[in-house]
């Protein structure tokens, strides 16, 4: 339950940290948007003011009295008092439309001023940069910047051409505006704005400090007065102006801080109900299998007894009845083993009443020996040595003997065809054919003895012409593998048969008909059990009716001690 408890709470935390990172992320990111959204604002009321100063500034350039006014000091004519006062109403008039230009300035060609009347020149105002650079415009506004004479003002200047005259120079119009066109409005929420001309001066600001680390700055978090603080900057295209806009850090995290407490209480009251309810939940859980681990205990010990339970969770119930069946089959399978151990015990033991003793019967065998030898019957006493060795081979029960070299294997069978032999006559030969170099070789004892005995009794018997019975033994083409083939020349096998024979060495329901015998079926077992892992698959059959059958299949060519001790480890 703690385990389950802890990971829960991890996994709360989990969900909560992400949930508050992703909040606080998309607000970060919504403060971020505004303040750029402000700056944009801002720059635009900017553009807005500048182009209003470009609209008025062209009026009067273009102003029908002021072209004719130029036109005329061209021409070399004197300009008389009445005239320039009337353009002195003219700018008085314009300038009443806007908030921030305080006056206009106009002077000839030669840069002598017009307006105000006092023919002062152009270059006692402005050096002859800003002249160059308004002729380089050709008539469009160029900002100087703050006026040498009186800082609270702002200059601006445009060259005046002349529409009569294919827009010729005329003269030069400059124009005075107050700073606090520009002027920047507290914020309550600290945010400062500062705008700077072309130059990088300030024009305008709500920081009453240096601004030279802001200016100097190119990152976008800055710190100023202990704070940070996060700035967006937006240059004019009209005129290089730049607007700086400031915006405390602490401020873009006040919605973030309410958050963080939020999800705080939220997690918190969540784990508090989890923790109840976890309680009563595992409670009813835990409670029932407390008391299917201590009856598995009990049988653990031996004593196998129903769990009686009554359980409202449906897995449980259905665990608890699994559990009650399976001491039921285990009672039952219980006494079944023992009821068929006592039977086997018994018939083992009448088994071993009726066993024959084999000292006695290969001493009889060899007193039969020494009686035909001094009658002088040397070939039935050689048949009686063979059987006593045959009998010798098939019956010894000794652990040690169950496995064989492929020599021992083949002295047998020899020894049964000398036996055969003497059974039919001329009516059978045999031949047994394998290198010496695999004398060695261990198998199980009867490994291939049962299959010749099979090819002589159902497939050489009941013929009336010659049997052959032949066992070849030679190297596989899979490596480490020796093949074993064991054909006859017999009546052969029909296909429906051989599949029958291969149906019952698969079930174990060995058929013994139609020329077919439990040997197969035997050997096919044998090998399946000894040889299986090493991917032996058992044996294959090939026949052919009126011509013979073969009986083939692979064993590995292992020699010697090597396979037995891999044997005896295996047996272990």
């Amino acid at each position: 339950m703690f385990v389950f408890v802890g990971v829960m709470a991890i996994v709360l935390l989990l969900v909560g940290a992400v949930t508050f990172n992703s909040v606080a992320d998309l607000l970060v990111n919504n403060a971020e948007t505004q303040i750029q959204e402000t700056a944009l604002q801002t720059n635009g009321r900017m553009e807005s003011l500048f182009e209003q100063v470009d609209m008025l500034s062209k009026q009067v350039a273009t102003n029908s009295s002021v072209q004719s006014l130029l036109q005329r000091t061209m021409q070399g004519e004197t300009v008389a008092y009445q005239d320039k006062q009337s353009l002195v109403q003219l700018t008085n008039m314009y300038e009443a439309y806007s908030n921030g230009i305080t006056s206009f300035e106009i002077y000839t060609n030669n840069t002598r001023r017009i307006i105000p009347i006092d023919d002062a020149s152009l270059r006692s105002r402005i050096s002859d940069q800003w002249i160059s650079k308004a002729d380089e415009a050709k008539g469009k506004l160029v900002w100087i910047g703050r006026d040498s004479q009186d800082p609270q003002y702002f200059l601006a200047i445009r060259r005046i051409s002349l529409i009569d005259r294919w827009f010729s120079k005329g003269g030069y119009l400059l124009m005075r505006i107050d700073e606090s066109y520009f002027q920047i409005t507290e914020d309550p929420k600290q945010q400062y704005m500062i705008v700077l001309d072309d130059a990088m001066n300030p024009v305008a600001s709500n920081y009453y400090r240096d601004i030279g680390p802001i200016v100097d700055s190119d990152s976008s978090r800055l710190e100023l007065n202990k704070n940070e603080y996060m700035m967006v900057k937006r240059t004019s295209q009209t005129n290089g102006w730049t607007v700086l806009i400031l915006t405390p850090v602490s401020s873009l995290m006040e919605g973030v801080s309410a958050l963080r407490n939020a999800v705080l209480f939220s997690a918190m009251i969540g784990f508090i109900f989890f923790m109840i309810s976890s309680y009563f939940l595992s409670t009813l859980i835990t409670k029932p299998l407390f008391r299917l681990t201590k009856a598995m205990k009990a049988a653990n010990n031996g004593k196998l007894s129903f769990n009686h339970m009554n359980s409202s969770t449906i897995e449980i119930k259905q665990l608890n009845d699994t559990y009650n069946q399976l001491v039921e089959q285990t009672n039952h399978l219980i006494q079944v083993v023992y009821e068929k151990e006592l039977i086997r015990s018994r018939t083992e033991l009448k088994a071993l009443q009726a066993q024959i003793d084999p000292h006695f019967l290969f001493n009889t065998l060899n007193s039969l020996y020494w009686s035909l030898e001094e009658k002088g019957e040397d070939e039935l006493a050689q048949q009686v040595i063979a059987m006593s060795d045959l009998f010798r081979y098939t019956i010894t029960n000794s652990s040690s003997q169950e496995w064989v070299t492929l020599k021992q294997e083949r002295d047998h069978i020899e020894r049964y065809m000398q036996i055969m032999k003497m059974r039919f006559g001329d009516r059978f030969t045999g031949k047994i054919e394998v290198n010496e170099e695999f004398f060695n070789v261990k198998i199980p004892k009867l490994l291939i003895q049962p299959l010749v005995e099979n090819a002589i009794v159902h497939g050489i018997r009941s013929q009336t012409g010659t049997g052959f019975v032949k066992v070849l033994i030679s190297p596989s083409y899979k490596n480490g593998r020796l093949r074993v083939e064991v054909a006859d020349n017999g009546a052969g096998i029909d296909e429906p048969t051989i599949q029958q024979i291969y149906e019952s060495m698969e079930s174990g329901n060995y058929i013994a008909s139609k020329g077919t015998g439990m040997a197969i079926g035997n050997v096919h077992k044998r090998l399946k059990l000894y040889y299986e892992e090493e991917g032996i698959k058992g044996i294959a059959i090939t026949s052919r009716q009126n011509e013979g059958t073969s009986v083939i299949f692979e064993i590995p060519a292992k020699r010697g001690a090597d396979h037995e001790s891999e044997n005896n480890l295996n047996c272990g």
